[in-house]
């Protein structure tokens, strides 16, 4: 008896045999996805095969996702609550759904299948992936961010990451009711925000740096101008006046590469308000500083940390190596200048995402830095539910910034310069 997966296969390969794909590119997605069930269907009756109403249903689905989609992986991209989707080779499809990632009940047919899926995939954003090119970092039309990398560098088939991104941007008040941060934090990064301090969120792969730098920067005046500078375009401001900057990688030549650090240079000519680097990596950190120190008060940036003193010494040894002649001292001096909070975000082991710490850096102790804590998570273990239990903690000192944080409403408004 041929089995599922047996059918669909022949079935699938018929259609690309027999039927014309030039004929089928030229009709709306509606009227494509009614020829080509109208295909199968009758494929289906010639073959007389024994499925049932469930099994017929599901196959002619997988075999429209196939012709018309990203095949296997076409229902996880319409599933809003997947947010990372991973391919370890054809027969691995793992997921990521509310933070806990899952084996799904699906496989690609062979490496062969899982390429062309990847081809088709990176195609219809312009790239191309192959032996002499053989690792893509791309972005969807939808937003989401697509890695891929196959032999030979991939040593057990084609591997390939999806990260995606929540349909409707969340809010302060939706990461107040899942236990982010509480309504006193929240309120304080608001007027952070709005008092035009220079914010640096700091996290690991996955903890919420983005989703976070998405929301504060809501509470930017829509009179502001924006620039915001990224690898991959991730960021979904919601003001009018935002000019959207991406970097670009070398072509085949290796020619024609565009860094972080050349966007942001261009875009302190293109007379911004406030520049938002969706992350620091390297160089660019130097001129990211020089702009905060020169007139572009209240711009955001992430950065890779596990905590606020990582994060400035990661910070530090981005300067260092954008700007060989600084000196420690000179580096030291110009990050204390430039940076007023530190936001530090996490990813638990339950899945959760928390900010863990808000410090504010108030210039610099002897060869250090002075960071003085505002709030800051404490996990107290596992509950009864298996999530991490833990509290917030506002910190002894009060604010040092107290005297510009009182006037954010104001300024807010435009009644105060």
């Amino acid at each position: 008896m041929t089995t599922l997966p047996a059918l669909r296969f022949k079935i699938h390969h018929q259609l690309l045999d027999q039927y014309d794909l030039a004929r089928l590119q030229r009709l709306t997605p509606e009227r494509q996805r009614a020829e080509v069930k109208s295909w199968v269907e009758a494929r289906l009756a010639s073959e007389r095969a024994a499925i049932n109403a469930a099994e017929h249903r599901q196959l002619v689905e997988d075999i429209q996702h196939e012709m018309l989609g990203l095949g296997p992986l076409e229902p996880l991209l319409q599933d809003p609550a997947v947010s990372d989707i991973l391919v370890n080779g054809p027969d691995q499809i793992y997921v990521e759904r509310s933070g806990c990632l899952s084996l799904e009940n699906r496989k690609f047919e062979d490496a062969a299948h899982l390429v062309r899926t990847i081809e088709r995939m990176v195609s219809r954003v312009g790239r191309r992936i192959d032996e002499s090119s053989p690792m893509v970092d791309a972005r969807l039309a939808d937003g989401s961010r697509v890695n891929v990398i196959i032999p030979p560098l991939a040593l057990d088939g084609p591997m390939l990451s999806i990260r995606r991104f929540a349909p409707i941007p969340l809010t302060l008040e939706r990461l107040t009711c899942e236990g982010s941060l509480t309504q006193e934090m929240g309120e304080r990064l608001q007027r952070y925000v709005e008092a035009r301090l220079n914010i640096l969120i700091s996290g690991g792969t996955g903890s919420g740096k983005t989703t976070l730098l998405n929301v504060l920067s809501g509470f930017i005046a829509p009179r502001e101008r924006l620039i915001t500078i990224e690898d991959a375009a991730e960021l979904r401001l919601r003001q009018s006046h935002v000019v959207r900057l991406e970097t670009r990688p070398a072509n085949l030549e290796g020619q024609g590469e565009i860094t972080a650090r050349q966007l942001v240079r261009n875009a302190l000519r293109m007379r911004p308000d406030r520049l938002i680097v969706g992350e620091v990596r390297g160089a660019e950190a130097v001129d990211m500083l020089q702009a905060m120190n020169t007139g572009h008060d209240g711009s955001l940036t992430t950065l890779h940390a596990n905590s606020p003193a990582d994060a400035l010494v990661r910070l530090e040894n981005m300067v260092a190596l954008g700007h060989g002649g600084l000196s420690e001292a000179n580096i030291r001096a110009q990050i204390s200048s430039a940076l007023q909070v530190i936001v530090q975000t996490a990813r638990l082991p339950d899945g959760s995402r928390r900010i863990t710490a808000i410090a504010e850096l108030c210039g610099r102790r002897g060869a250090g830095f002075r960071i003085r804590p505002q709030f800051r998570f404490v996990a107290h273990g596992y509950g009864s539910d298996g999530r991490i239990a833990g509290s917030f903690q506002a910190g002894a000192e009060p604010s040092a910034f107290a005297s510009r944080l009182q006037g954010t409403s104001l300024c807010a408004e435009g009644l105060l310069s």
